[in-house]
């Protein structure tokens, strides 16, 4: 169904992709409101230490060089063969465009989307009537600023799209996706991210015992950075536990992507593989095991871990980071008509290709409740392969439904004027 504009679209989200989605919103005429929970690009400045694996070229679009170049001629961008940190493409492209002016306005920072709904309606009426489509959106928010103590209002919206990713809803570290033993009580001392192990978190972990849980690439990027602060404080020790045991069909602890297009992941990859099998460097691999039980012991300022599998037993860790994924809060649109894949909990028919100029299927990105999408990672549920460029083609796709133009791309357009 076509929006007409000026109608209202409220954005969930202002990390990378809410940005772009909002900006091109602006560009063909909506009103646009972004919530933000908490700041723009709050969580890439979290990691915002660590080198991306794709180059500034895959990561930025047509439209957001546009409207930085209008609000500064003499703004230069990142060359697109650069690969910037979190932080540097939070302040020196993502943060700027925030505060151009096309953006500046519809940001909402400190304010959360605690639930939407359909106008009047609840999920189970007007099941599969097209009329189901003419209220309006209402969303419930509320101020995340502390003078305004929670303060609630609600917000709304003719289209919502929830771009509001999955890093800040991470899984348990527990046998079979459950929380370890003590893991929920402890959880605020258990670190689920990347920590800046050699720069402002270096005091934490230097020096220490630390448990690391995870075979993906954020446990590579930890199990790097820890191996080298291993090198300049010598008494600081890491185990790394992997659910799945070493075999003749998963040979290493991290695995290879075939054709892998980033050389930089392909690097780290082969680089924490190494030091897996490198016994002299304060590194010992678990493969096979599980954490059962764990508590923490505040005065100590210790863990008390027990390992279930291959090497099980009772240990003692000063610190422990739990790689171990992220998931979709969903509970924001449970009165909504949403779809969901039941194995990885992605909302897309088609997941992305983990590969550059990915093309996504406009289709892909319909719900069965009107002019609800969800993009970005969030899409994607549990599967991690989702890249910025990704979710830039998803924004493309997006709006050739929306405005039912399918020859509709604003990117395609602005390219040529750049």
């Amino acid at each position: 169904m076509s929006i007409e504009t000026p109608a209202r679209i409220a954005v969930i989200g202002a990390g990378p992709i809410g940005l772009e989605t909002a900006l091109y919103a602006r560009y063909l005429g909506y009103d646009v409101d972004v919530y933000e929970r908490g700041g723009v690009a709050e969580n890439l400045l979290r990691w915002g230490h660590v080198r991306m694996f794709s180059s500034f070229g895959l990561n930025r679009s047509p439209l957001g060089l546009a409207a930085l170049k209008a609000q500064d001629p003499a703004w230069q961008p990142p060359r697109d063969d650069e690969l910037l940190s979190g932080r540097e493409l939070a302040t020196r492209y993502l943060i700027p465009l925030a505060h151009s002016d096309l953006l500046v306005d519809s940001i909402h920072e400190r304010t959360e989307v605690v639930a939407i709904s359909r106008e009047g309606l609840v999920k189970g009426e007007m099941v599969g009537d097209e009329a189901r489509e003419e209220p309006g959106f209402r969303l419930l928010v509320a101020s995340n600023d502390p003078a305004e103590h929670g303060r609630q209002r609600f917000a709304a919206a003719d289209v919502v799209i929830d771009v509001s990713g999955t890093f800040g809803n991470h899984n348990w570290l527990g046998p079979g996706g459950l929380p370890a033993l003590g893991e929920q009580t402890a959880e605020e001392h258990i670190e689920y991210g990347l920590p800046d192990v050699l720069g402002r978190d270096r005091s934490r972990y230097a020096s220490r015992s630390i448990l690391l849980v995870g075979t993906g690439h954020s446990a590579a990027t930890n199990l790097v950075a820890l191996a080298e602060l291993a090198a300049q404080a010598p008494d600081t020790w890491i185990t790394w536990v992997a659910r799945q045991e070493l075999n003749e069909k998963h040979p290493r602890p991290v695995a290879a992507m075939p054709d892998d297009p980033f050389p930089e992941r392909v690097r780290l990859t082969q680089q924490a593989n190494q030091l897996a099998a490198d016994d002299s460097n304060h590194i010992s691999l678990l493969s096979g095991t599980a954490v059962e039980t764990l508590t923490w012991h505040a005065d100590l300022e210790r863990f008390s871990v027990r390992l279930m599998g291959k090497h099980a037993g009772e240990f003692e860790f000063d610190r422990i980071i739990a790689n171990v994924g992220h998931r979709p809060q969903r509970g924001l649109y449970r009165e909504l008509h949403v779809r969901q894949d039941p194995f990885q909990e992605a909302a897309l028919q088609q997941l992305a290709n983990d590969e550059p100029g990915a093309t996504v299927d406009p289709q892909s990105l319909v719900q069965p409740e009107p002019d609800f999408y969800i993009l970005g990672a969030k899409s994607m549920g549990r599967d991690s392969r989702f890249l910025l460029g990704n979710g830039l083609d998803q924004i493309r796709a997006l709006f050739t439904i929306i405005g039912d133009r399918p020859e509709l791309n604003l990117y395609a357009t602005m390219a040529g004027l750049v």
